[in-house]
């Protein structure tokens, strides 16, 4: 079994890390490239980088602050907001990106991910989800409808399907973040994970709503996630890389230690 990746997510706006709740009333954290070089040393195995304004302010990626973030991290740097072509990717790639998200861009135009699929590879190439739950009539089937522009906007789109549909035209991994739990710190939806991660071959991240290290677990667990992503208990050192990696062991999960750390 592969390892199970643990990565912080950097939430970026006008060059800083911010965090709120449902991508509101946002709080400063702090320096990106300062955080992410925290992370690389504390043992991240990825670390994700989403600037959240750029698709609400109809602009691009800001690629002085991804380059010196990727300066300083030394780990995978998955950068996303404000990319719309796949010049723009190549940017991205440039600036120091090893993979690129889209969101809203790739909503609007779903035929840019196969483009950016075709000429970088569907490695490189990452669709985030973000997903809210529609209200269920007694005995209906749950679904989540998707979100873009940073959760401002409404699409006709059903998460599930539209999962499976962007892996069709190329994303090589999901980035699935529940709505109703980002910043609430009240668990994983694991029921829109399992949904999306048995009905996709590529790697699903699970994002939205982590208190703790048992909710990483419980996310790989019940939810099939293949990676797992938090932010604010990070940031705000409520637990640290290594204590999440030492829940994920004791649980029987793989996981990546630093040199000289016990498994």
């Amino acid at each position: 079994m592969l390892a199970r990746r643990v990565i912080p997510c950097l939430d970026v706006d006008k060059g800083r890390v911010v965090k709120g709740t449902r991508f509101l009333n946002l709080t400063d954290e702090g320096d990106p490239a300062e955080l992410a070089e925290r992370y690389a040393h504390e043992g991240a195995d990825e670390i994700v980088f989403l600037d959240i304004t750029a698709a609400h302010e109809r602009r691009g990626t800001m690629l002085e602050v991804v380059r010196r973030t990727a300066s300083r991290a030394f780990v995978p740097l998955t950068v996303g907001g404000g990319v719309r072509s796949v010049d723009e990717m190549r940017d991205v790639l440039r600036a120091g990106a090893d993979k690129v998200s889209f969101n809203t861009a790739a909503v609007a135009d779903p035929a840019l991910l196969a483009a950016c699929a075709d000429r970088f590879g569907s490695q490189a190439v990452v669709c985030a989800i973000d997903a809210r739950r529609l209200p269920r009539p007694d005995g209906a089937e749950q679904r989540w409808e998707v979100v873009t522009h940073g959760g401002r906007r409404t699409t006709e789109l059903e998460a599930v399907e539209w999962a499976i549909r962007a892996v069709g035209m190329g994303a090589g991994e999901l980035l699935v973040t529940s709505m109703d739990r980002d910043g609430t710190r009240s668990g994983f939806d694991t029921q829109l994970l399992a949904e999306i991660a048995t009905r996709v071959r590529v790697p699903v991240i699970a994002s939205g709503g982590a208190a703790g290290p048992d909710d990483f677990v419980t996310a790989v667990r019940d939810g099939k996630a293949d990676a797992v992503l938090a932010a604010s208990i990070f940031h705000r050192r409520i637990f640290s890389i290594a204590d999440v990696k030492a829940a994920m062991a004791a649980a029987g999960l793989p996981v990546r230690q630093l040199e000289g750390r016990d498994a």
